[in-house]
């Protein structure tokens, strides 16, 4: 190797070795950044000349390479829109979700999520999450995880929950034989049952259970605590293995003024009760139990037991707080009691995370050496899991790096003295001319 080659390896040491101080100031500064990944200057030969035994290398270059693979600490905020990734995966965000936006989506470790004014959960970095929006009916449907088609900005700000009409209702409980066969029987006992309307308003229903001068029979009424709907009779088995099962049902009445309306079964044991509350009434059924059987109201001596009600349908309600699960999932909780996945969010994983090319705002977009993206429900596949309530650290080594800006300034210094050494010997080979 020449003088001039051995100087020019030395610009070469200069130059990588200031490639790397640059990436260990850059890991430093962003030592306690959210979600930060670390990237390092890797060293390798470059060039090479030509000699009697074959090649050498004249000088060295460096090659970025990300760490985004390696997970940062764990740091609870206990704000439950903060998230963090456990294992491989990255959230998928947009900087822009206006309308006519054209910004394209990107992938972060991030999650200092936080509501902003209009419900978009934004991250620190001014980036808003994306995620899967889970219908009325809880699915998800058939989403295109190998593309961005199927995202959408996740709003948690106005979110209600519709209500659903009640279409059908069962009761069951004890009445006390005693109570009936009296020559004054005493006053009846009272039931209401709740309901929903089609608008998600509750209404109640009441049922009132009169006994009779006969033995082992009781008049039922059904109101809605002004409007009496109908009535009817029932008798109950006094003997026998199916004693104090209902025997049968008789006298019915309808009161209902239209378009409100009672019917009842006697076979079976229900009842229909349209209840004039919209344009189009209401019409539910409501099961006491058929006759011989014990799945409805039953009598046998001894206390009244207050009827167990269980009807279908829902009351709107209002968003209270939210939840967030290992496997990605936004679940609302409501004012009416009700628990509803809201939203999805997916991990993006790649077949080689390490190749993605850092962007602004601690993201990354891929690039050939990444490989595509895939839309991983978190805790399945390669994907990792989903921690709500604190932040992914940055996964900088503070103590390595400084170790590593020691070594790099050394081997800085080594390289310009290769430089110094031999500017001499270019000078000495002068002074032979003279």
């Amino acid at each position: 190797m020449s003088i001039s080659n051995a100087m020019a390896s030395g610009v070469a040491g200069l130059l990588a070795n200031s490639t790397a101080v640059e990436r260990i100031s850059y890991n430093i500064a962003n030592a306690d950044t959210v979600g930060y990944r670390r990237s390092f200057a890797q060293m390798v030969t470059s060039g090479s000349l030509s000699a009697a035994g074959g090649t050498m290398a004249t000088g060295v270059k460096t090659a970025i390479t990300q760490t985004t693979g390696q997970d940062g600490g764990y740091s609870a905020t206990n704000m439950t829109s903060n998230l963090a990734i456990s294992g491989p995966g990255m959230f998928v965000v947009n900087s822009n979700i206006g309308a006519n936006s054209t910004a394209p989506n990107v992938f972060s470790r991030v999650g200092s999520f936080e509501p902003d004014d209009s419900g978009f959960l934004r991250n620190a970095a001014g980036n808003y999450l994306m995620g899967f929006a889970y219908d009325q009916n809880g699915s998800l449907g058939n989403v295109d995880r190998a593309s961005f088609a199927d995202l959408q900005p996740v709003n948690v700000g106005t979110q209600t929950l519709a209500g659903s009409a009640s279409s059908a209702m069962t009761l069951s409980g004890n009445l006390p034989s005693q109570e009936t066969g009296q020559a004054t029987p005493g006053d009846p006992f009272v039931t209401s049952a709740e309901f929903y309307t089609p608008l998600g308003e509750a209404q109640r229903l009441t049922f009132e259970w009169q006994p009779s001068t006969t033995k082992n029979s009781w008049t039922m009424t059904v109101t809605d605590g002004t409007n009496t709907f109908g009535s009817v009779d029932v008798a109950f088995n006094d003997s026998g293995a199916i004693a104090g099962s209902p025997a049968s049902y008789s006298n019915v009445t309808s009161s209902a003024v239209a378009p409100a309306s009672f019917s009842f079964d006697p076979a079976t044991g229900q009842m229909t009760v349209s209840v004039d509350n919209g344009t189009t009434p209401q019409t539910m059924t409501v099961d006491i139990g058929a006759p011989g059987t014990f799945d409805g109201i039953t009598q046998f001596s001894g206390d009244y037991t207050p009827m167990n009600i269980d009807v279908d349908g829902s009351q709107s309600g209002s968003l209270l707080r939210l939840e967030f699960d290992e496997f990605g999932d936004v679940w609302g909780i409501f004012d009416n009691g009700d628990r509803t996945q809201l939203y999805s969010i997916p991990l993006a994983t790649f077949p080689n995370a390490n190749g993605l090319v850092t962007t602004d705002n601690s993201t990354f977009s891929m690039s050939l050496d990444s490989g595509g993206f895939y839309l991983s429900r978190a805790g399945e596949g390669e994907a990792g899991t989903i921690n709500s309530g604190g932040v992914e650290s940055s996964n900088v080594d503070i103590a390595s790096e400084l170790t590593s800006l020691i070594q790099r300034q050394r081997a800085y210094s080594s390289n310009a003295k290769i430089i110094t050494t031999a500017d001499e010997m270019l000078d000495e080979m002068i002074r032979l001319k003279r």
